[in-house]
């Protein structure tokens, strides 16, 4: 039975080191750098590859636009600038975050130039039968003002010279949303059709970027109400095999569509009401030396200006932060359907999504995600508790009898048959359940990797510091034990990932070693040996996660440790109690 118990917890103990190691090795962030600079994939007759209505596939540019004059943007959490050769987006920066924890660190861009190191760009556009002229990559638009700010919109504004003059009318929100007006003014004899058509395109591919259970990252977006994933990799094999690069199609009543990095998402979402082509495409650009990826939007149905008149369609772009609340806001605001679906909360989504909101309210409670992360555990404790309990006095039990199942093994040393009935007939009479020791641990592996998802997530916990040497709680902890935690000036890590332990994960490992010696010890020394070993290989398994997940843990086995230790003390007491009250004497026979 031991052998047993042994092997199983063994076989446990491997298998989350192993999906930990793997975890860590292939998703946990890795130094970025940057990929070759691109250009934008061409777009013909104003309409982007693969939305329909009589597009042209996917083609490849040489070079970026000309520099020309631009559009300021100033908003108080985004600032940049709107490229006015093609009305392009391509140019975002996020005022409230930095790239690492240094207050001085460059701030994160999230739209980029073309013909830069990251181009990630946003259009809007028209498409028409042949014979109309629409604006182009190439279209010099004007505008109305030098800045657009929250306070100030602004109308770009281009005539074709056939009758036809075009706007955008821009407004943006004091967070990261734009509202785009696609305006169409009439002054022609005869009635105009246009079909509007919006897109967001990367031409680059991240380095170092994953799609898996853990996080998603690349073109994605909601259709039909349904959400739609769409890695690097497989949008470029789908697309390569499809003609005009179009890797997936959809049709249906608004919807958004863009794509999204760890923490940040730039995505245009369409008038609600109208019904939408929509399209994710791959192509090749710099003479098919870089990628293209794109998502689009184009309006099913024609939107008519009729003379003398003009004709609009309504449209969202959202360059930010995945912040749950403000994707929450717009999701309610402007009716876009799941929105928070940018935030990769997962199939686990039913408990990781209750415990951010749970970590979101103690944080705003307390102004410190740490603490949060404390206070989190301990109604963790609570709720598990009955369980742990029973846990805890059954293994009180079981370490109370080990000299009765010493006994029990020096009798029956010869047959193995014999040994398992008595042991189980003790088990009974002691009321001991030899699996107890682990339900308190399955029960919790879905919060922990709940917890460990939300950690590594959401844009909350990015850089959220806790006291002393924890400036990030999303991050490892920074110190090491093998440069002495700094004082000698090395860094282990360049010799293997694998010497990186901190003095967190050290705390954890120590509470960790704690927590076993309160449990009963295999009879057998050689296993008892090999289940001390297993604080430090946990110790170095989360030597690499994130700080606030080892806090977690540490925490949780402080509180296991004092939960159990009273327990087993009752326990104990309680036992003793029972040997060492005497039996009631019967009466002797000569006193009858």
């Amino acid at each position: 039975m031991d052998q047993k118990r042994l092997l199983l917890a063994l076989l446990f103990s491997f298998a989350v080191l192993g999906v930990f190691t793997f975890v860590q090795d292939k998703f946990l962030p890795h130094p970025q750098h940057q990929a070759a600079p691109a250009t934008q994939a061409a777009v013909d007759n104003g309409t982007p590859a693969g939305t329909g209505a009589g597009n042209q596939t996917a083609s490849t540019s040489t070079a970026a636009p000309p520099a020309g004059p631009r559009l300021t943007v100033d908003a108080p959490l985004m600032q940049g600038s709107v490229g006015l050769t093609g009305a392009v987006f391509d140019d975002i920066t996020l005022t409230a975050y930095h790239e690492t924890v240094a207050k001085d660190s460059p701030l994160v861009q999230i739209m980029g130039r073309r013909g830069g190191p990251t181009p990630t760009y946003a259009q809007f556009g028209w498409s028409a039968a042949a014979g109309i002229k629409v604006p182009s990559d190439a279209t010099l638009w004007t505008t109305s003002a030098a800045s657009l700010t929250p306070s100030s919109p602004v109308t770009l504004s281009w005539d074709n010279g056939q009758g036809l003059i075009f706007q955008l009318l821009l407004s943006v929100d004091d967070k990261y949303m734009f509202t785009v007006r696609q305006n169409v003014l009439n002054h022609g004899t005869a009635p105009v059709s246009l079909f509007p058509w919006s897109r967001v395109v990367r031409d680059y591919k991240p380095v170092d970027k994953q799609t898996s259970w853990v996080l998603f990252d690349g073109p994605l977006g909601v259709f039909n109400g349904t959400l739609k994933q769409e890695s690097y990799k497989s949008l470029k094999g789908d697309g390569a095999q499809a003609p005009g690069g179009v890797a997936f199609q959809a049709a249906g009543p608004g919807g958004w569509a863009g794509v999204t990095d760890k923490y940040w998402l730039a995505a245009v979402a369409p008038d609600q009401s109208a019904a939408m082509n929509a399209s994710m495409t791959y192509g090749t650009v710099n003479d098919g030396d870089g990628s293209a990826y794109q998502t689009s939007f184009i309006a099913a149905n024609p939107v008519v200006a009729a003379p003398g008149g003009e004709a609009g369609f309504t449209s969202h772009l959202f360059t930010g932060a995945k912040v749950v609340k403000i994707l929450d806001g717009y999701q309610n605001q402007y009716g876009i359907p799941n929105l928070y679906k940018a935030v990769d909360f997962g199939h686990l989504y039913i408990l990781t999504k209750p415990i951010f909101y749970a970590l979101d309210y103690l944080n705003s409670l307390t102004g410190n995600f740490g603490l949060a992360i404390l206070i989190f555990t301990v109604g963790v404790k609570l709720l598990f508790f009955p369980l742990a309990s029973y846990s805890y006095r059954s293994m009180a039990r079981m370490k109370n009898v080990q000299p009765k199942i010493k006994a029990l093994k020096e009798k029956h040393a010869d047959d193995n048959l014999a040994l398992q009935q008595a042991t189980m007939a003790l088990y009974k009479e002691e009321k001991i359940n030899p699996a107890s020791g682990c339900l308190p641990m399955l029960v919790q592996i879905p919060v922990f990797f709940s917890l460990y998802k939300v950690i590594f997530i959401t844009i909350e916990m990015r850089q959220a510091p806790f006291y002393g040497w924890i400036h990030d709680l999303s991050a490892p902890d920074p110190t090491n034990l093998f440069n002495l935690f700094g004082l000698i000036p090395f860094d282990p890590t360049a010799i293997s990932p694998i010497l990186q332990v901190g003095l967190l994960p050290i705390i954890m490992g120590c509470t960790m070693f704690m927590q076993q010696k309160l449990n009963p010890a295999p009879a057998d020394p050689a296993q008892a040996r090999m289940f001390q070993f297993m604080p430090l290989m946990f110790t170095f398994m989360l030597a690499r996660s994130p700080a606030g997940l080892v806090l977690y843990w540490a925490w949780n086995n402080t509180l296991s440790v004092g939960q159990q230790w009273l327990i087993m003390r009752q326990a104990a007491a309680k036992m003793k109690t029972k040997t060492t009250t005497p039996a009631t004497a019967a009466p002797r026979a000569d006193k009858a």
